[in-house]
């Protein structure tokens, strides 16, 4: 659940090569490249209307491996080592990735250096040569991985014994290089060098660890593509705690080793909270999940894939109610399905997260706790036409605020999107929605989807056209009235306050 605060002005990051740059010029003047001809590098973008220059144009990510190298202290810059191997969609004379934060030593493209500048949060590389559309492409970029930011920027985390991510929903460019938009799914592979005496986890299986001296090498390989949002790795004084899911399902949380005693109350909790969603949703879709607590003023918890990350607060202050726990817990499970697994297409499309794991953390609440889901949706109604006011409507949110990226999480994306399922199961019944639900996390499995790809599904199953039904929860200035409940009624709140959960 975030503070939302403002976020600090970013930085420059990198001075491109003279040397190379010297070299382009005079392959330039040998005809071999026009170098003066060519615009002056500038950020881009795929066109998502909330996030302008994240994302790249003209190459899809196929994998990442990123390795690490890290000290043992968080309060300086780790030496990194980011390769992206993806396919051209375009002839590519230029590239970009999103990356900032951190200082460049080295580009290669197909294994010869490259030029490269920064230009806004975007690195400019210019290959020797063009690359053709449908061509192979292969990027390696020698930097520094910096952890010392303030909380409100996002990407690294400093914990009292290490370092977390958190880079949702702009801030994995922080970290590393690539294609920054959860249009763009990749496998990943993280390479993670640190002292003996700490543990590395990271999404995914381990597959190899290495020592050498003083220092281990932990090696992770995601067996399912992710969002370059929904990375992690920690590393700390951590212990690992395994047990078995569902079906035999792999599962580890991650806690600091003080707390390993007085937190095995809520790990042990996990296996059935994915009873609990499989019997909703169908089958957990990824090779392995825990939760991942770190010591940390986060202010909030993340569905970082496979490896949720939670605050140690949360459990340890007795702020909460043990429901309320409870729920956020399969919040951050459910999102596994609807986020991780479905991603969104466009950061417009962020209803179809929140407003989910919202509505499954209120329904395991009213199952397990007495909390009523109605009363809960009644509430939200009388508050919603003040957060679309506040926010803009669910599926067509307000940008988030100048240096503040993060307040795109309001209210409205979160109990005024389960207030859309809520509307939408009273409209064409529970069996229905419960069919919906389960199609839409098995069509969409490991890719992206749209709110217009929700609303057709929707449609198809129910033998109806809901667009007109669906069009003004979705995008309506004004909350429609609710199916089944004529006396509610919305108004608007004095003073629409954002909210802390992601």
């Amino acid at each position: 659940m975030p503070l939302i605060t403002p976020r600090s002005t970013p930085r420059s990051l990198v001075r491109s090569s003279r040397r190379l740059r010297v070299a382009l010029l005079a392959a330039a003047s040998a005809g071999c490249l026009v170098a003066a001809a060519a615009p002056a590098p500038q950020p881009l973008g795929i066109g998502d209307p909330l996030f302008p220059h994240l994302g790249n144009p003209g190459y899809d990510v196929l994998a990442y491996d990123i390795a690490l190298t890290y000290q043992g202290d968080n309060t300086k810059p780790m030496d990194a080592l980011t390769k992206i191997d993806a396919r051209t969609t375009a002839r590519l004379e230029r590239l970009n990735l999103d990356f900032t934060h951190g200082t460049v030593r080295a580009v290669h493209v197909n294994g010869l250096p490259a030029a490269y500048e920064s230009s806004g949060e975007d690195l400019v590389v210019e290959p020797v040569q063009p690359v053709e559309a449908g061509a192979p492409l292969t990027v390696t970029v020698a930097h520094t991985s910096d952890p010392r930011a303030s909380r409100e920027a996002g990407g690294w985390v400093r914990t009292s014994d290490g370092l977390a991510m958190a880079n949702q929903a702009d801030a994995a460019h922080r970290v590393f290089p690539g294609n920054d938009h959860p249009a763009d799914k990749a496998y990943f592979t993280f390479r993670v060098t640190a002292p003996r005496d700490l543990t590395v986890v990271a999404n995914g299986r381990r597959v190899a660890q290495v020592e050498a001296g003083d220092a281990r090498t932990w090696l992770y390989r995601t067996a399912q593509p992710m969002a370059t949002e929904l990375a992690q790795v920690s590393i700390g004084r951590s212990a690992v705690v395994e047990r078995t899911g569902p079906r035999g399902l792999p599962v580890r949380d991650v806690v600091p080793e003080a707390d390993r005693e007085a937190l095995e109350p809520w790990l042990k909790r996990t296996p059935q909270h994915l009873e609990w969603m499989e019997r909703r949703v169908g089958a957990y879709p990824f090779e392995t999940y825990g939760v991942l607590v770190a010591d940390a003023d986060t202010g909030f918890a993340l569905e970082t894939q496979t490896l949720s990350l939670f605050e140690r607060a949360l459990f340890r202050d007795g702020d909460y109610p043990k429901w309320y726990v409870d729920a956020i817990m399969v919040h951050e499970l459910a999102h596994q399905w609807f986020g991780n697994s479905v991603s969104p297409r466009t950061w417009s499309d962020l209803w179809l997260n929140e407003g989910h794991a919202t509505w499954y953390e209120a329904l395991y609440a009213e199952e397990t706790a007495q909390q009523s889901l109605e009363e809960r949706m009644r509430n939200a109604y009388i508050a919603s036409d003040g957060w679309r006011a506040a926010g803009g409507p669910p599926a067509a949110p307000k940008p988030p605020a100048p240096g503040q990226k993060i307040s795109l999480f309001r209210p409205v994306v979160y109990d005024g999107s389960a207030l859309i399922l809520y509307a939408l199961r009273q409209e064409i019944g529970k069996e229905a929605f419960e069919l919906l639900e389960r199609r839409w996390v098995t069509e969409h499995a490991h890719g992206t989807a749209s709110t217009a790809d929700f609303v057709r599904l929707a449609s198809d199953i129910a033998g109806r056209d809901l667009s007109a039904f669906m069009q003004g929860w979705l995008y309506g200035e004004k909350t429609p009235a609710m199916p089944g409940h004529p006396d509610w009624r919305s108004k608007a709140p004095a003073e629409a306050q954002p909210s802390q959960k992601r």
